[in-house]
């Protein structure tokens, strides 16, 4: 229990506001680090994400490097590029990972969102006379939306929890906490910067989860078995 104190104590510590790196100063590399590499990520993996939920074609490809994306080893692919790149350019070295690791979570929620819809509706959009562009942005882009922002989530918390890394290659951020205080040996310092991560990544994935609820088309509910089954045992009981 002292160690949770002395890190709560290291964490709203005055001290936190000075020295070489103020802790809000680390926050906000933390999280322009995660939002910049996901904000790139979802350029990428949305528009090709629909391409294939839209099409049908290439999923077996896209889970392929998918796969592939994610059995690379974060912190290696970050040293690996910053030799290839140069040190000069260790922030965009850092920022390449994390969009491959973002990548695979988002690409997924976007094609998964389009193929999760109801054919029956997008055969009725065409019936009514839409055009192809017409079904994509008016009937699949919505009803996939939740699916998308929950593979934006996954890919976030990936993000936010990989992103200390970037202090192996002096970017600063949280991860400068867990190296100092290693070598240091002040575990409070590594303790509480943990604490802060943990803070952040469930930060995030609140604001997430609240979006996902919010991009539900209205009229379109999740009904669970046991909802369904209600009615039918009403019935029988009558």
């Amino acid at each position: 229990m002292n160690f949770f104190l002395d890190a709560f104590g290291w964490i709203f510590s005055p001290d936190r506001l000075e020295g070489y790196l103020p802790l809000p100063l680390a926050i906000g590399q933390h999280l322009a680090f995660t939002f910049g590499a996901v904000a790139i990520a979802a350029l990428i993996a949305i528009p090709l994400g629909w391409l294939i939920g839209h099409t049908g074609r290439g999923r077996e490809v896209a889970v392929a490097l998918s796969g592939a994306a994610r059995a690379l080893p974060s912190l290696g692919l970050v040293l690996l590029l910053v030799l290839l790149i140069g040190v000069v350019h260790k922030t965009e070295a850092a920022v390449i990972s994390f969009v491959l690791l973002a990548i695979p979570s988002i690409l997924a929620g976007a094609y998964a969102g389009f193929e999760a819809i109801d054919r029956t509706v997008i055969d009725a959009g065409r019936a009514m006379g839409m055009t192809p562009w017409q079904v994509l942005w008016k009937i699949e882009v919505p009803l996939g939306l939740p699916l998308l922002i929950g593979g934006i989530r996954s890919g976030a918390l990936q993000v936010v929890a990989t992103v200390t890394i970037a202090a192996y290659v002096g970017l600063g951020g949280l991860g400068f906490f867990f190296i100092q205080g290693i070598q240091l040996q002040r575990f409070e310092q590594i303790l509480g910067a943990s604490i802060v991560v943990i803070a952040l990544a469930l930060a995030v994935d609140g604001v997430f989860a609240l979006l996902q609820r919010l991009v539900v088309p209205r009229g379109v509910a999740v009904r669970s078995p046991a909802r369904d089954r209600r009615p039918a045992t009403a019935a029988t009981s009558t």
